[in-house]
């Protein structure tokens, strides 16, 4: 079948279906029962199909199946004759097909409806005119039938022979016309129009007229056609424009969700009034909240955030509408809601926002959904943007979120202590209310990421002594006794001597019990072994209650006991330069002094669950040296005290920084010369190239059509060839990747000088390659060509491989042939695209993913930017690094970079690498990601990127 053949019905075949010859098929259609003959009808199909025409079974399948009275075999004739040749080789018409005619004839005039309107239906499908014509009067004459099915397809039957061969029926438009205004039923209406609006507009727009003010009480699918042809005609006939809003606007009230979306989107491309954008953007909300499918949810709320784009400010009084959503239980519609309202966000209405999220914030803590903890996280982080983006609100929300310091949840805790650290840095004037809330939270943290948050900043922003003071005791309250390996040792010291004392009685009335041993001897056993084991005294101890930041340090979080030296460090520094009470800077000292040895000789004794590491042991100790000597180096107090603090500082402008070009370069502002020409509307030709239909530049987008890269350049990269110049039959392929599909245009030419007859290409896949159709078989010409598709739908992001040969029959029979064609290797590049994350979702990721890749380095690149720079351009990676902690000559790197696949897989990289001197860079790349096949395939794209690096080299 070319590609210029319609297809109507496409029926699939199991490769393990047996093939049985004609001679047994035709028997059964003859022979055979109803049941049989509807199996053999289908075994048919199916065989044709696959390229075989079976031209010997014409005949019977007329005589014996076609006057049957059975519906099932009729509808199998109607898939038959299809697909069957009508034609001889010279183009003229098979004698057989006047019978055809006079069965067709017969069911058009049959007095049941159903063979009646599938008989119709299947005229639609007939493109040979001398087939049509004897049967245009039976078909015109089901247009007056009584039966509103028989009449419906009647209409389209006549709307498809005038579209293809208006000679046959000239006044198609007008008799529809005719029978529309005498029409009752709907579907014959909206059928009839639907024919009018694409073969005779002005028909169709003079109907409209006529019965525009009954527009909403039509059926839903008329309606829609209805909506169509306004949305075509609007742009040329500018006289209706004002009927044609006014009626789009009753339709955004219908009762059907689909005829309200389609309302709400061609109103748009009639009017730019803000009364009119408010009205389809109020349309998509109510669409969103009331529609159950979560996918038209998300469908419809991106539709809503392009109307958003294009009239910015004109939405922002309907932030609390779109807020509504939130009342649906799936999390990626209240991801994409929250999304779009921070963007809505401004600083009349920022008030109510963050009211309304607080409100939501609450309901969390006692409300039983499913993705609970997420949805947790997700409002913090909206409150958090707004506060930040708002200074006003800040005051108003950070103790609220401080609330949650102590949640169970550790992702949501965390983002609560961010947003606490960089509210902190960014307000001033609320540092001493925050702090005194942080520290009344602190014995009810339980994350030891929170609790190294909560120090950090009690370290960088106590700057009184009262501050300090205050900070000591909280500190001192949730570590407990000190020293910390005394203290336990005592108690268990004490629950020895307590049991000693119990099971002393015991011990001395005890007799030896006699035991039988695996081997059959005796041996004695008292009862005083059998006691409490000194293991069990000690996992009670370790068991038993402590405050918090005493049990994080016990149960082996020694990276916490860091940032508690770091934190001790800096307040007795500070304490130093405040306070002239020497002797209380003495003990301040000599107690945290004392804190630092009792953290190290414990994280070196058996009361924790795992031993202190040397990293941990080393900046414990540099702390201890400095408090031992900071009055000797005054350079300590510009580290500790000044150059941490300036460095997030920096950090905070960064980030602001990076969320202001990627604002700028997401907005799209036009920005006119002054010597521009200025375009008039009413001046421009009628299909003016940016006047385009949205729906039609909506279907090209989705269809791949108008992708800038489909140049002739490109195109040309994505020819590969499948065999040699010296084969019988030469084969190339261009590989067209449009998202989910793999479009293969295969160019056949016959190199020799005999005809090839059932030519078919074999095609196999291998990885999430799935191929749609098997191509047909063809008979090419001696030195000719012939063009053959195939389609192959991609469902992951994997290297996939596509392999085949090519089959034909040679010219004599029985010879058969087969050229093997070359790998066609799919580019996992096509599917991945940057990305963006933050820090947190990185992390998050990278310890969920299982699956990792570790890429050794082998370059000969030698600079250390570059070689990241050359990475990404690889993977289509983007860099999450910021560039200022990447900036500066050192001689190592580390960078993460992350991507996202079109079917939402996300792809993890961690690039360490080092240069020694003049020699070459070494380290690694680690790639993780959820499945096995991206993580492989991404580092062989490094891998094969170097290699091409070394032989440009070379």
């Amino acid at each position: 079948m070319t590609t210029a053949d319609a297809c109507y019905t496409i029926i699939h075949q199991s490769d393990a279906d047996e093939e049985i010859r004609p001679e047994t098929l035709r028997q059964r259609i003859e022979k055979g029962s109803d049941e049989i003959k509807i199996e053999t009808m289908r075994k048919i199909i199916f065989t044709m199909l696959n390229g075989d025409p079976l031209n010997s079974l014409l005949m019977p399948v007329i005589m014996n199946v076609m006057r049957s009275r059975n519906k099932q075999l009729k509808k199998l004739v109607h898939f038959y004759l299809e697909i069957c040749p009508k034609t001889n080789p010279d183009g003229k018409l098979k004698q057989e097909m006047i019978l055809v005619c006079n069965a067709l004839m017969g069911d058009l005039q049959h007095p049941n409806e159903y063979i009646r309107g599938s008989t119709l239906r299947f005229l639609c499908k007939l493109r040979e005119a001398e087939l049509l014509e004897p049967l245009l009067p039976s078909a015109r004459a089901c247009l007056e039938h009584r039966h509103a099915y028989v009449r419906k397809n009647a209409i389209f039957a006549i709307y498809t022979v005038f579209k293809h061969f208006d000679y046959l029926v000239p006044d198609a438009p007008e008799l529809i016309h005719g029978l529309l205004l005498q029409e009752a039923d709907m579907a014959c209406k909206r059928n009839a129009f639907v024919m009018l609006v694409n073969c005779a507009p002005e028909l169709a727009v003079e109907f409209l007229e006529s019965v525009i003010n009954q527009v909403p009480n039509f059926d839903e699918l008329l309606q829609m056609a209805i909506v169509d042809l306004i949305r075509k005609d609007c742009r040329n006939n500018t006289a209706n424009k004002g009927k044609y809003i006014r009626c789009i606007f009753e339709l955004l009230n219908a009762q059907s969700h689909s005829v309200k979306y389609e309302a709400a989107t061609t109103l748009m491309a009639l009017t730019s009034n803000p009364a009119a954008v408010k009205a389809a953007a109020s349309c998509y909300i109510e669409l969103i909240v009331k529609e159950a499918d979560n996918n038209v949810k998300l469908i419809v709320l991106g539709r809503f955030d392009e109307l958003r784009e294009k009239h910015e400010k004109v939405l922002d009084d309907l932030v609390m509408e779109i807020l509504r959503v939130l009342s649906s239980p799936d999390i990626a519609v209240r991801r994409r809601a929250v999304g779009i309202a921070l963007d809505m966000v401004s600083s009349r209405n920022v008030d109510e926002v963050v009211g309304f999220l607080k409100k939501e914030l609450a309901k969390t803590l006692d409300q039983d959904y499913e993705l609970n903890m997420e949805y947790r996280q997700l409002l913090i982080q909206s409150i958090h943007t707004c506060a930040i983006r708002f200074s006003e609100v800040a005051a108003s929300v950070v103790h609220v979120l401080m609330e949650f310091l102590g949640d169970s949840n550790n992702p949501s805790a965390v983002d609560v202590i961010a947003f606490v650290r960089e509210v902190v840095e960014k307000f001033p004037n609320l540092r001493s209310s925050i702090l005194e809330r942080l520290m009344e939270t602190f014995p009810e943290m339980k994350a030891g990421k929170v609790f190294r948050g909560a120090l950090w900043i009690v370290g960088e922003y106590c700057l009184e002594a009262q501050d300090i003071e205050d900070a000591w005791k909280h500190i001192r309250t949730g570590l407990g006794e000190i020293p910390i390996l005394a203290s336990e040792q005592r108690l268990l010291d004490e629950a020895q001597n307590e049991d000693s004392e119990n099971k002393a009685p015991e011990t001395k009335s005890s007799t030896p019990v006699k035991r039988v041993l695996a081997d059959g001897t005796y041996a004695t056993e008292s009862a005083l072994a059998s006691s409490v084991s000194a293991q069990s005294k000690l996992d009670a101890v370790k068991a038993a209650a402590k405050p918090q930041l005493r049990a994080l340090l016990l149960g082996g979080d020694f990276y916490l006991g860091t940032a508690l030296a770091s934190t001790l460090t800096k307040l007795v520094l500070r304490y130093s330069d405040i306070s002239k009470n020497h002797r209380r800077l003495n003990s301040l000292r000599a107690e945290a002094m004392l804190i630092l040895t009792s953290i190290i000789r414990v994280g070196q004794s058996q009361f924790v669950n795992s031993p202190i590491d040397e990293d941990s042991y080393d900046r414990i100790m540099s702390c201890l040296h400095i408090l031992e000597k900071f009055s000797q180096d005054p350079t300590m107090k510009q580290v500790f005290l000044q150059d941490t603090k300036a460095v997030f500082g920096k950090m905070v402008q960064a980030e602001e920084k990076r969320k202001e070009e990627k604002k700028a370069k997401d907005s799209k502002d036009t920005r006119v010369q002054a010597d521009d020409l200025i375009t008039f509307r009413q001046f421009s030709k009628a299909k003016h190239g940016d006047e385009a239909d949205e729906y039609e530049l909506d279907l090209t987008r989705a269809t791949g059509a108008g992708d800038s890269k489909d140049d002739l350049i490109s195109k040309l990269s994505r020819v590969v060839q499948l065999t040699g110049f010296s084969d019988p039959v030469y084969a190339e392929a261009y590989v067209n990747v449009h998202q989910f599909d793999i479009m293969l245009d295969v160019l056949i030419v016959n190199q020799t000088a005999d005809t090839l007859q059932n030519l078919a290409i074999e095609f196999a896949t291998l990885g999430d390659l799935k191929l749609v159709e098997r191509p047909g078989q063809h008979t090419i010409a001696p030195h000719s060509f012939h063009s053959i598709k195939a389609n192959i739908k991609v469902s992951s992001t994997e290297t996939g491989v596509i392999f085949g040969n090519i089959v034909y029959d040679g010219p004599t029979t029985g010879d058969s042939n087969c050229v093997v064609l070359n790998d066609i290797h799919i580019d996992i590049m096509d599917y991945i695209n940057p990305a963006y994350c933050t820090e947190t979702q990185f992390r998050s990721m990278w310890l969920e993913f299982e699956w990792e890749n570790k890429v050794n380095v082998n370059t000969s690149i030698t600079d250390l930017q570059q070689y990241l720079q050359h990475i990404m351009k690889s993977t289509n990676m983007s860099c999450l690094t910021p560039e200022a902690a990447l900036s500066g000559d050192c001689g190592f790197l580390s960078a993460n970079m992350y991507a996202r696949s079109v079917f939402g897989e996300d792809a993890l990289a961690n690039l360490s690498i080092e240069r020694q001197g003049d020699g070459p860079i070494t380290g690694h790349v680690r790639i993780r990601s959820k499945t096995q096949g991206i993580a492989l395939s991404l580092g062989d794209k490094i891998t094969l990127a170097a290699q091409k690096v070394a032989t440009v080299a070379a």
